[in-house]
C-alpha cells in the first residue's frame, strides 16, 4: 500500500490542482429555466458541486455572464455565487465567451492550458467556446453532468460535436477523484469526501465510505 511519487503536476497528461482551470458561463435563471436534457435541481447540485471542487483545490475559476449589463438577463444563480466568494461574473453580450475580449484575457492569464468547462446551454455557449479554445491549443474538459441544453437532442449533439473535435467528456465526481488522486493526501481529504459524500443530495449516494475504499453498494 505504498503511493507511487507524486508524479509532475504540470506535465501530468491528468488533471491536476497545477495544470488546469474551471469555466463557468451562464449559469443564470433565464438559462436554468429553459433546460430540458435533464433535472433542473440535479443540474444546479452538479454545477454546485463542481464549482465546489474548484474552491477547495484552488483551481483559477472564470466566471461569466450574458446580457445583465443590457438588463435583459438576471445575474449567476444563488446557489453557485454562494459557493464562489470573490469570484466577480464577466459579462458580455456575445453568445460566443471566446468571443469576449476581456473572457478571452481572463482565459489566458489563467495560465492553464486544460479547461474544465461548463455552460448553458451545451449547444450554443459551451459547445462554440470549446471549439474555439481547441483550435487555440488548449485542452477542453466538457463537464458532461453539469451541462444542459433545450433538449435532449441538442445537449448531446453539442457533446458529440465538442468531443469529435477532441475535447475530453468528463463528469463532476471525475473531475474530483482526478483532482485529489490519493487518498493519502490529507490536506484536502475530509473536505473532498464531505462534497462527494455529504448533504442533503450527495454526488456519490449515501455512503460515508470512500470510493474505492472497499465499500459495497447496499450497506
Amino acid at each position: 500500500m505504498t503511493s507511487e511519487p507524486v508524479r509532475d503536476p504540470l506535465a501530468d497528461h491528468l488533471l491536476t490542482p497545477q495544470n488546469c482551470a474551471l469555466i463557468i458561463i451562464d449559469y443564470q435563471p433565464i438559462q436554468v429555466s429553459s433546460i430540458r436534457s435533464m433535472d433542473q435541481d440535479l443540474l444546479v447540485d452538479r454545477v454546485v458541486h463542481l464549482a465546489r471542487f474548484a474552491m477547495l483545490y484552488r483551481l483559477p475559476i472564470v466566471l461569466s455572464t450574458v446580457n445583465v449589463s443590457t438588463g435583459r438577463n438576471q445575474p449567476t444563480i444563488g446557489p453557485l455565487q454562494d459557493v464562489l466568494p470573490g469570484i466577480t461574473a464577466l459579462d458580455r453580450t456575445t453568445i460566443n465567451a471566446w468571443e469576449d475580449t476581456q473572457f478571452k484575457q481572463a482565459v489566458r492569464a489563467a495560465d492553464r492550458r486544460k479547461l474544465i468547462m461548463a455552460a448553458l446551454w451545451t449547444e450554443a455557449c459551451l459547445t462554440f467556446p470549446s471549439l474555439d479554445a481547441m483550435l487555440e491549443g488548449y485542452q477542453v474538459y466538457p463537464v458532461t453532468d453539469a451541462v444542459g441544453g433545450t433538449s435532449p437532442e441538442a445537449h448531446q449533439a453539442g457533446l458529440d460535436r465538442i468531443a469529435l473535435a477532441g475535447g475530453k467528456p468528463t463528469s463532476v465526481v471525475q473531475v474530483g477523484c482526478e483532482l485529489q488522486r490519493d487518498w493519502a493526501r490529507q490536506e484536502r481529504a475530509e473536505d473532498f469526501t464531505q462534497i462527494l459524500f455529504g448533504g442533503d443530495r450527495p454526488l456519490a449516494g449515501a455512503s460515508t465510505e470512500p470510493a474505492g475504499s472497499g465499500a459495497r453498494a447496499g450497506r
